[in-house]
């Protein structure tokens, strides 16, 4: 039942963030992604501190000074400014084959600094979904889109952050987790609206997208948090590839966006190497020892 728990929780999750991709977007057609930023991680941060009065969560402890509290709030910082950048600047179904990118840079750093064990199998379905991430930005090639390595530098962030969720200890809570998390990104977002200036004057309609990005987007970082403490990473973390169905499906029917071959088989390719790659875990995890 947890399990199942964990799988829902991640699916939804996936569909919230969509949306807020989405809601960053129309909020950056009208605002400086500074200031975009800013606003979100600030209303977030109140957001998830509220709920956590309302059911008495302390949120000041002494765990906000352990080693990988601090180390998964810095790569939140990351995330955060390489995701809302990017997804300001970069198409949205750019946005979403790139973000698939995500499970096999957990895999790989899990490999890397974790220790655990990656077969050749493996290696190459990372290698494999590199190489459509790389159709995807194609850089130096026509359609280059250089605002595509925000992304992909976001990416980076959020397999981080990941990696770093499964070693807190479990007497965090996941809501203080979330709160700590969204805050750390405040001071981030408020430099970067002070180095591009903020504008006033057009956004109106950019508060109100920020307001609904806010709210989806905490949900989804919450249920995305909750699922990776539920159940192991190598059962939810497939279903992080929905949102890719989400967000493409929102940018061509909301943006009218039309995503180009390349993008297309590149995602194809990072979909196929995401899935082979939790398939072969999943078979490593039961077989006898």
């Amino acid at each position: 039942m947890q399990v199942l728990r964990a799988i829902l929780f991640m699916t939804a999750s996936m569909a919230c963030l969509a949306l807020s991709d989405l809601f960053i977007k129309l909020a950056s057609q009208s605002l400086p992604p500074g200031q975009v930023m800013f606003f979100l991680s600030l209303g977030g941060t109140l957001l998830f501190m509220l709920v956590a009065k309302i059911r008495g969560i302390p949120l000041l402890n002494r765990a906000f000074f352990n080693r990988t509290v601090i180390s998964r709030n810095l790569a939140e910082v990351l995330a955060a400014l390489g995701m809302v950048t990017g997804i300001a600047w970069t198409p949205l179904p750019m946005v979403a084959a790139i973000m698939q990118t995500t499970p096999l840079l957990v895999t790989l750093g899990a490999a890397l600094f974790l220790g655990e064990t990656v077969g050749w199998r493996r290696w190459l379905a990372i290698l494999a979904g590199l190489i459509g991430m790389l159709l995807v930005i194609r850089p130096g090639m026509e359609g280059f889109e250089p605002a595509a390595l925000l992304v992909a530098m976001g990416a980076c962030g959020l397999a981080a952050r990941d990696l770093l969720t499964r070693q807190v200890p479990d007497r965090i809570d996941s809501l203080t987790l979330s709160t700590w998390g969204f805050g750390a990104t405040v001071p981030a977002g408020l430099v970067l609206m002070l180095l591009m200036g903020p504008d006033w004057s057009t956004g109106g309609g950019g508060f109100g997208h920020i307001f609904l990005a806010v709210l989806v987007t905490t949900t989804g970082y919450y249920l995305v948090t909750a699922a990776m403490r539920l159940a192991p990473a190598a059962i939810v973390s497939p279903f992080r590839y929905s949102r890719l169905v989400f967000t493409m499906g929102l940018g061509v029917i909301v943006l009218g966006d039309r995503p180009d071959t390349l993008t297309l088989v590149g995602a194809a390719i990072i979909l196929a190497s995401g899935l082979y790659t939790f398939y072969r875990e999943r078979q490593l995890a039961l077989a006898p020892v």
